[in-house]
């Protein structure tokens, strides 16, 4: 690693971690010590269907249910959720789901502190001046690591693309309650799709162009996690052991992203998945053994420690095939856990220009650790076509 003098970087974790088996039942406690007297209980109807809303319900005094989430929240239903909170009188928010209800949360946290709608908070245009309201994020999934990550990812159906908004403390929610409990039973496909964007974060965060050690550590460990633990959860929902070593990994990777970009990977997930309504993590998986491919001659020596944190036999490899051993489990790991090809996401090969444009202008690409022009993406999403 070369450090150059003259730049100075910072960490800033905001967010308090409570975390293990059964660790719901603190959920009121952790309220109540925020100083929260009416929450807004942000989920979806799914979550709200297998119970898990009814069971955070019980340890809420005070709590209005909003369960309207949707996969891949937009401008709209945040205006939606923002409307109840105040109509409500709240005066804090708990996200229990995925990062679709985290991510819910927090836009309407800078809604409420803000005002005006969550588009001009763009990250780019109007920047956040105040801490978002009390927030305490209960996942239910082991992906997005949204729960300790400073950024929303939010929908414009309008402009068809996902913007961020965030990138500073102020967005990051006060306590995540990390409870591997809640993810037993999770389907399969959904463990796969959400491990493997895990497994992305750490990949992205440990060789993009801003990756430092601090954030190193901490990426690795979710590498190295979701390489041990993923196909054991995807086997066996019921695995508590595995759905917490999970539920680890996820974290792990959202406190590796920080302030920072990821890369290529997410500029294209993020960007193709305006265009069409897809898992996020499915989309992330097709696209990030190709991604690695394009950047491994760029950062062979980090690649080749993706390598040993995924398992790979490298001894005796110079670190440009310890790389490409790298790689190789990648893609052999999406293939294992079935994660769906582009075709059976919605996507078509004529699409490609317009998908490498649009990642392209995506402000990931930034991160990326080798310069990808649009020529270049439409070349690795060649590939993800293919493999």
């Amino acid at each position: 690693m070369s450090v150059k003098a003259e730049v100075v970087r910072s960490v800033e974790v905001p967010t308090r971690i409570v975390h293990g088996p059964g660790s719901l039942a603190r959920l009121g406690e952790v309220v109540r010590g925020l100083g929260i007297e009416r929450p807004l209980l942000v989920t979806d109807a799914g979550v709200a269907a297998a119970g898990l809303a009814g069971r955070a319900l019980e340890r809420l005094d005070g709590a209005v249910l909003f369960d309207g989430v949707q996969a891949n929240p937009d401008i709209e239903l945040v205006a939606r959720a923002s409307a109840v909170y105040r109509e409500e009188g709240c005066d804090g928010l708990v996200a229990l789901g995925g990062g679709s209800a985290m991510d819910t949360a927090k836009a309407v946290g800078v809604e409420v502190a803000h005002g005006g709608s969550i588009r001009e908070y763009e990250y780019g245009q109007t920047p956040l001046s105040e801490r978002i309201p009390p927030l305490v994020a209960v996942p239910t999934t082991s992906g997005t690591g949204s729960e300790v990550t400073l950024w929303a990812v939010i929908t414009d159906h309008e402009r068809q693309l996902k913007f961020n908004v965030g990138g500073t403390p102020l967005i990051g929610p006060h306590v995540a309650l990390v409870d591997p409990e809640l993810t037993l039973g999770l389907p399969a496909a959904v463990t796969a799709q959400t491990g493997m964007d895990a497994l992305s974060h750490g990949i992205e965060c440990y060789t993009c162009d801003y990756n430092q050690p601090f954030n190193d550590a901490v990426a690795l460990a979710a590498i190295e996690l979701v390489g041990r633990w993923l196909r054991e959860a995807y086997e066996d929902g019921s695995n508590l052991e595995a759905r917490a070593q999970m539920s680890a990994a996820a974290t792990l990777g959202g406190l590796a992203y920080g302030t920072e970009s990821a890369g290529a990977a997410h500029a294209m997930s993020q960007s193709a998945g305006g265009a069409h309504d897809c898992p996020h993590g499915a989309l992330t998986a097709r696209v990030l053994g190709p991604v690695c491919e394009f950047n491994a001659p760029a950062a062979p020596e980090r690649y080749a420690r993706i390598a040993l944190a995924l398992g790979a036999e490298i001894h005796g490899l110079d670190p440009l095939e310890a790389a490409g051993a790298g790689v190789e489990e990648v893609y052999r790991l999406a293939e294992d856990l079935g994660i769906p090809t582009l075709e059976e996401l919605g996507f078509s090969e004529e699409e490609i220009p317009l998908l490498a444009r649009i990642a392209h202008e995506d402000p990931q690409t930034i991160g990326n650790p080798r310069p990808v022009e649009i020529a270049d993406y439409e070349e690795i999403w060649r590939k993800a076509f293919t493999r």
